[in-house]
């Protein structure tokens, strides 16, 4: 047995909920959340134990959608702070083992550049989540640009979320939005990001997308070729769509193996990859087979593992988690 087989996982992709978070959100009308039949159960004793049997050191939890922001802007401030100080002080009960990425009560801005400021200053968050939209807002929107300018100048890490476009309950045809509508969001708001320009002028900013990339691998050759014969000439952005993908990491979380992460190492380095298991919204049995599959299946570089690699490269984007 190598040294990379004794490796631990530092988990990226890890989900919280609370009892008062909950009833804000069903009160707010997202009893059944993105089409799901029901809220997740958590604790941090049941996460814990997860954690231990399968070996993760670490998880950086966040909020998943719907997010905190329900239509009332002082409310979502309110309620950001709340699951926010939650989580700093989690991490503070069990040192080492949680870390968090905050929530922002988007579209609001102001409240969010008040949020990056407590979070960061204060509660020494790991980074922010963003959700793939906010409201129908999305990454590329102008309104947003005071905040990737601000997260850019804290070379802050930001994870993508997805969550359920505007009119999804049509698109979905009944089923979860998590299941299709997740994964075209998330692309949805890449190429807005993009073909925006927040990249190029923000370079700071070190994004997380998740689920492999989703249908980003399969559709980055499509979004070049049309950047470049109908969008980019009429803006200032001038990178190839598929350079400006490499830039990004990406996490495992879903159904990493057999096909999706073949597919993403098409397009970007094996040091941009990282792992995520999308506890607790992913049942603890299907995470456990999730795991195994990754635990199972070889890398592209000689001497590794999934556990060495997405470890080693965890590291390198939170460095205190090597110290």
């Amino acid at each position: 047995m190598t040294p990379a087989d004794h490796a631990d996982f530092v988990d990226v992709h890890a989900h919280f909920v609370t009892e008062s978070y909950v009833e804000r959100a069903t009160a707010a009308g997202h009893e059944r959340p993105d089409g799901m039949a029901a809220w997740p159960a958590w604790s941090p004793e049941t996460h814990l134990d997860l954690m231990d049997r399968h070996r993760i050191t670490t998880a950086v939890l966040s909020l998943s959608s719907p997010g905190v922001h329900f239509g009332d802007d002082a409310a979502a401030r309110r309620l950001a702070r709340e699951v926010n100080e939650y989580a700093a002080a989690l991490a503070q009960d069990h040192p080492g083992r949680f870390g968090s990425f905050a929530a922002l009560p988007l579209p609001d801005v102001n409240g969010a550049l008040d949020e990056i400021a407590h979070v960061f200053d204060e509660l020494g968050a790991d980074g922010v989540t963003l959700l793939s939209n906010a409201g129908g807002v999305y990454l590329g929107d102008p309104r947003l640009e005071p905040v990737f300018a601000e997260l850019s100048q804290r070379n802050a890490v930001v994870f993508l979320h997805p969550t359920s476009p505007p009119g999804w309950q049509q698109a979905a045809l009944g089923r979860p939005a998590a299941m299709v509508e997740y994964l075209f969001d998330t692309a949805r708001t890449v190429t807005d990001l993009l073909l925006a320009g927040v990249m190029a002028r923000h370079p700071g900013l070190q994004i997380i997308i998740p689920h492999c990339g989703g249908v980003l691998p399969v559709l980055a050759d499509r979004m070049d070729e049309f950047a470049k014969l109908f969008v980019r000439p009429h803006h200032s952005a001038t990178a190839d769509v598929t350079e400006l993908l490499r830039r990004f990491h990406y996490d495992t979380a879903g159904t990493a193996f057999p096909r999706q992460i073949p597919a993403l190492l098409g397009l970007v380095e094996p040091d941009r990859l990282l792992f995520g298991s999308d506890y607790c919204w992913t049942p603890t049995s299907v995470a456990d087979a999730h795991i195994a599959a990754i635990d199972a299946a070889e890398t592209p570089l000689p001497g590794s593992t999934w556990r060495s690699l997405t470890t080693a490269n965890a590291q390198r984007l939170f460095p205190r988690l090597a110290a």
